[in-house]
C-alpha cells in the first residue's frame, strides 16, 4: 500500500511538472510572437497597411490591453480552439492543422509500426550476445544510420529507387490518397534516423539486466535462453526503449520538417516550415503550442507504461485492490 500511494505521489508531482512546463513554454511563445503589438500588426494586415490601419486593428483586437490580460485571452483561445485566422492562407487555423496532422499521424503511425519492431528485436538479440559478432555488427549498423543526416539518407535512397532503378516515386503528395508507394521513401528515411538509437538503447538495457543476479539464478536452474529473456529480463529492459520511442512522437510531428518538405509530403511539418517562411503568427504559435501538448503527453504516457513495466508496483496495486475495490479505479491512472 505504500509502494502504492508513493506511486500515485510521483504522478501526481509528474502531472504539476508537465502542467508548468505547458504554462512555461506557451508564455515563452506568446512573448516571441505577441509582445510586439506593431508587428503582429504588420504581418496580419501586410507590410503595405498604413499607421492608422494598424493602430485601428490593434485597438479592435484588444491588444492595447495589459500584456496578463491579453495572454489570458491568448491561452484561452487555444484551449478552446480558437486559434485565429492564417494571414498567408486566409483560412481558419484549426481548418489548416487538422489535416495535416491527420497526414503526419499516417506517416508517424507506419514509421513507428516498422521501427519499432525492427530496433527492439536488433537491441534484445545484441543484448543477448554481448560481445558477439551480431553485437559488433548492430551496434556498428546503428552508429552508422544515426550519424547520417535525413536529407541525405533521403538523397542518397532517392539516387537510387527514384532515378537509378525507378522503383519509387520522388514525391509524396498523397493527391491519390495515400499509397504504400509513395511512403516507402520518408518511412525508410525516418526508420534509419531513429531505429538505430532506439536499438542501442535497448541493448544498453538488456545487457544490464542479463548481468542481474536473478537471470543469473534462472541460468543456475536450467531455464531456457528464451524463457530468461522473454519471462524475466524483456519486460525490464523495456523501460529505458519505452521513454525513448515516446520522445519519437513529438519529433515525428515536428521534427521531420526535412523529410516532408523534401518528398512534398502534406504533413504538419510541411505546414510548419510554410508558416515560418511566410511569417504567419498564428498559424506558427498554434503549431508550436501543438508540438508542446505532443511533447507533454507523450512523456505522460512513457511513465505510465513504465509504471505499468514496474512488476513490484503492478504487485501493490494488484494487493492493494483486493483489499479494497475502490483502489483499482484510483491505480489505473498510475
Amino acid at each position: 500500500m505504500i509502494k502504492l500511494t508513493h506511486a500515485l505521489t510521483g504522478l501526481g508531482k509528474r502531472l504539476g511538472v508537465m502542467a508548468l512546463t505547458m504554462l512555461t513554454v506557451s508564455l515563452l511563445v506568446f512573448l516571441v510572437l505577441e509582445v510586439n503589438v506593431d508587428e503582429v500588426a504588420a504581418k496580419v494586415l501586410g507590410q503595405f497597411s498604413t499607421a492608422a490601419q494598424r493602430h485601428a486593428w490593434l485597438l479592435q483586437n484588444g491588444y492595447f490591453d495589459p500584456v496578463p490580460i491579453r495572454y489570458a485571452r491568448w491561452l484561452w483561445g487555444f484551449v478552446t480552439g480558437n486559434w485565429g485566422l492564417s494571414t498567408y492562407y486566409h483560412a481558419d487555423v484549426r481548418d489548416l492543422i487538422l489535416p495535416r496532422l491527420a497526414a503526419t499521424g499516417v506517416l508517424m503511425g507506419a514509421t513507428l509500426a516498422v521501427t519499432i519492431p525492427l530496433a527492439l528485436g536488433l537491441g534484445i538479440l545484441a543484448g543477448m550476445r554481448q560481445g558477439s559478432g551480431v553485437d559488433r555488427g548492430v551496434s556498428v549498423l546503428a552508429i552508422v544510420t544515426t550519424s547520417i543526416p535525413e536529407f541525405a539518407s533521403a538523397v542518397f535512397l532517392s539516387a537510387i529507387f527514384v532515378f537509378g532503378l525507378g522503383w519509387l516515386p520522388g514525391v509524396s503528395t498523397l493527391s491519390s490518397g495515400v499509397t504504400i508507394k509513395e511512403l516507402v521513401l520518408p518511412v525508410t528515411v525516418l526508420t534509419l534516423s531513429s531505429a538505430g538509437y532506439i536499438a542501442r538503447m535497448t541493448r544498453v538495457s538488456m545487457v544490464e539486466v542479463m548481468a542481474s543476479p536473478y537471470v543469473r539464478t534462472a541460468r543456475l536452474k536450467g531455464a531456457s535462453t528464451l524463457r530468461i529473456v522473454f519471462a524475466h529480463a524483456l519486460r525490464n529492459a523495456l523501460g529505458a526503449p519505452v521513454t525513448v520511442i515516446m520522445l519519437q512522437i513529438p519529433w515525428l510531428l515536428s521534427g521531420v520538417i526535412v523529410v516532408e518538405v523534401f518528398f512534398a509530403y502534406p504533413g504538419f511539418g510541411t505546414l510548419l516550415y510554410q508558416a515560418s517562411v511566410n511569417s504567419d503568427i498564428y498559424l506558427i504559435e498554434a503549431c508550436a503550442m501543438i508540438g508542446v501538448v505532443a511533447v507533454v503527453v507523450s512523456q505522460l504516457i512513457s511513465d505510465l507504461i513504465n509504471t505499468w513495466l514496474n512488476p513490484r508496483l503492478v504487485r501493490a496495486i494488484r494487493k492493494a485492490a483486493l483489499q479494497d475495490p475502490t483502489v483499482s479505479v484510483e491505480a489505473s491512472a498510475g
